[in-house]
């Protein structure tokens, strides 16, 4: 599979599949694809896998896309204004990324789910119980909002990130969440109590955007309703 990323924080990726090749993604990221592709919606891997994607937060089906007669091309873009990434999965890598970050995947790469090993994580790196992990021989594409800056840590490197920034990391990085600076200076610093603090070796994708900073920061802009009901106001 032929693959290029185009655009700068609206992006989408152009895939070429050969007769025999095979693509899957998540519901609805589909873009455009030539005449000679065909897609399928199915369960993959079973009913087990299917209610495992819909406990990170994905469709319970995807969607496969084959060519026939000849190369074929389909293109895939994410959901909110950002970056796309390619992640190269073979020699037996494993990358775990936050939920709702898969995009798309070559048809031997596995999507599974992972869980957090530690408590704080669960209850205060603000991604939940469950997330995904990707194996197999082949080439997944992740997306995320924003930019995105890419990390190489060395053996017992440290980094410390703003909780939600972190996007996908190898097997092999260590991630857990953290207590920094006192209570007084997370209710006045706007930075919070707890970071994600991840431990090399490995590489870690982070994004400038979180999801919860985009929705906050488009509030004060959406319609609203009046007290009266009878209209919306624009603010």
């Amino acid at each position: 599979m032929k693959h290029t990323i185009t655009g700068d924080n609206l992006q989408f990726v152009n895939c070429e599949i050969m007769p025999g090749e095979l693509l899957f993604a998540e519901a609805g990221t589909m873009t455009y694809m030539s005449s000679n592709i065909s897609m399928t919606a199915r369960a993959r891997g079973g009913l087990m896998a299917g209610l495992k994607r819909k406990m990170t937060g994905e469709s319970f089906f995807v969607t496969e896309f084959t060519a026939a007669g000849g190369t074929g091309v389909v293109a895939f873009a994410g959901n909110v204004p950002g970056k796309i990434q390619a992640l190269d999965l073979r020699g037996g890598k494993t990358w775990l990324v936050q939920k709702d970050a898969f995009l798309c995947a070559e048809g031997a790469v596995t999507l599974d789910i992972a869980f957090q090993k530690k408590l704080g994580t669960i209850f205060f790196g603000g991604e939940g119980l469950i997330i995904q992990k990707l194996t197999g021989e082949g080439t997944t594409f992740v997306h995320g909002s924003g930019d995105f800056i890419e990390m190489n840590l060395k053996p017992g490197e440290i980094i410390r990130v703003s909780t939600g920034n972190v996007v996908a990391w190898e097997g092999g990085v260590q991630y857990s969440i953290e207590s920094v600076g006192s209570i007084r200076s997370a209710l006045f610093s706007g930075e919070g109590l707890f970071v994600t603090t991840l431990t090399g070796p490995g590489r870690v994708i982070l994004q400038s955007l979180t999801l919860p900073k985009l929705a906050g920061a488009l509030v004060p802009f959406l319609p609203r309703q009046q007290s009266s009901g009878s209209g919306f106001n624009l603010r």
